[in-house]
């Protein structure tokens, strides 16, 4: 049987009251919270029972779900044991870092480029427009 086979018949099993808190429990601390702030809003009692349920089961001081898949990321620079894999994933990380620099300095460059214009056209604006407001003081 697939697990996917096996959660479903798990699930059918189960109440409904059962069936909301695995669907809860996937989605994480946010959707308790969501449910109770909904609770409060539009039933009052509904959401201080979740919030007595959260605080009596402990899933309010339980590790996030976010904070596993974070441990979990820094995993991703250690080695596989596969040396040809992890020089590979390094040399091409090093060239992405190092083009990604780069291209950076090019926007910088081009930046400064455009700055510069703008400024050099506007100060010939200014020098024409005070020279035509000296030829006109003239005439």
């Amino acid at each position: 049987m697939t697990p996917v086979a096996t959660a479903t018949t798990q699930t059918s099993q189960l109440g409904w009251f059962s069936r909301a808190e695995a669907w809860l429990d996937n989605k994480g601390k946010g959707a308790w919270i969501a449910a109770m702030v909904l609770g409060f809003i539009f039933v009052w009692p509904v959401g201080l029972a979740l919030l007595l349920y959260m605080i009596w089961s402990k899933r309010m001081f339980s590790k996030s779900r976010s904070m596993t898949c974070g441990r979990r990321r820094m995993h991703t620079m250690t080695s596989t044991g596969n040396s040809a894999f992890d020089s590979y994933r390094d040399e091409m990380i090093r060239r992405l870092e190092d083009e990604q620099k780069s291209f950076e300095e090019f926007l910088q460059r081009l930046r400064e480029a455009k700055d510069k214009s703008e400024f050099d056209q506007f100060m010939d604006e200014r020098e024409k427009k005070a020279q035509d407001e000296a030829v006109k003081e003239d005439a």
